[in-house]
């Protein structure tokens, strides 16, 4: 467990067997739950796993609800389905799917208040809305999902924070126009941080770090040095020599980033109460029997989907 993730024991999962398609994998559809959120009974909420769904590129039959170059439109669709059916998106007379509103994910600090499905995609990381019957959603790989839900006003937001978008306050800026449109006060809000990378296995740049210690001044709590004495080029050190000076070659202890801890922080900084913010447990890079993970997987991998939706009554 990565040092300053404040985890939630109680963070529960919840296991979904749709109909036949999926039931023939002998792979139950799982869907993942944060106890923030676990008591509002108008919200519609949950982070995937790769867990059932009809997918077959990935190893097995997996749920990707991404558009990836391995699969296929039409998996795709049927997982999407697949998904939304066992988070209770439908209306309740007709029995039909909500709307699903995605963005063109650019690793960015754009927001978008949605009131309507779009006609065309959203460029951006986030989304925030208070209609209701509409299912705001964010893809992962690696990167954070942070789901946030005002339980006075109804309103809600979905947020995807990778490094850029993190250094870029992506969840700090996402409560703030929650506020600036709708009125959200944070003493109201709940928030759920779904699975990602976790420091244990996100090493990075120094570069990444640099930029890191330019915006936030809690920025060395978020890292840690790790020396790994089975990397290569301890193992084999003359694959690394170099024409630097002794001192001058890059060879030293791994850098590592909790992504996790950034979000939880600046939910922090935003006002949120420590006891209204979840953090569900798993690191995808770690578990890829249950994850999918673009950096344990070299790139070819699926995505997982967190999804936010507010109930009409």
């Amino acid at each position: 467990m990565p040092a300053g993730s404040h985890p939630n024991p109680d963070s529960t999962r919840q296991k979904f067997r749709p109909g036949q398609p999926a039931a023939a994998t002998g792979n139950a559809l799982e869907i993942l739950r944060a106890p923030s959120l676990a008591d509002v009974p108008w919200l519609v909420y949950g982070f995937s796993t790769r867990q059932g769904g009809v997918s077959t590129c990935y190893g097995g039959r997996t749920l990707n609800l991404g558009l990836t170059r391995d699969d296929t439109k039409e998996n795709v669709a049927r997982n999407r389905a697949l998904f939304l059916e066992a988070l209770g998106a439908k209306n309740g007379d007709s029995g039909g799917i909500w709307p699903l509103v995605q963005m063109k994910q650019i690793h960015s600090a754009v927001i978008h208040p949605v009131g309507a499905p779009p006609r065309v995609p959203l460029a951006g990381d986030g989304a925030i809305t208070a209609t209701t019957g509409l299912l705001l959603a964010v893809k992962t790989a690696d990167c954070v999902p942070v789901l946030v839900a005002d339980v006075t006003r109804r309103v809600i937001g979905a947020f995807h924070a990778g490094w850029r978008g993190t250094v870029a306050r992506i969840v700090e800026k996402g409560v703030g126009e929650m506020r600036r449109q709708f009125g959200s006060e944070p003493r109201d809000l709940r928030a759920a941080i779904g699975p990602s990378i976790r420091r244990c296995c996100y090493q990075v740049g120094s570069e990444v770090r640099a930029e890191f210690d330019s915006q936030f001044r809690y920025s060395g709590d978020l890292f840690e040095e790790v020396f790994d004495a089975n990397a290569i080029h301890v193992r084999y050190p003359m694959l690394f020599l170099t024409a630097r000076a002794p001192g001058h070659s890059e060879l030293g202890p791994e850098l590592h980033l909790d992504l996790v801890e950034a979000s939880r922080r600046q939910l922090e900084d935003a006002g949120l109460r420590a006891e209204h913010v979840s953090i569900v447990e798993g690191c995808t890079a770690c578990d890829t029997t249950r994850f999918f993970s673009h950096r344990a997987e070299f790139g070819k991998t699926g995505r997982m989907m967190a999804a936010i939706g507010v109930r009409s009554e």
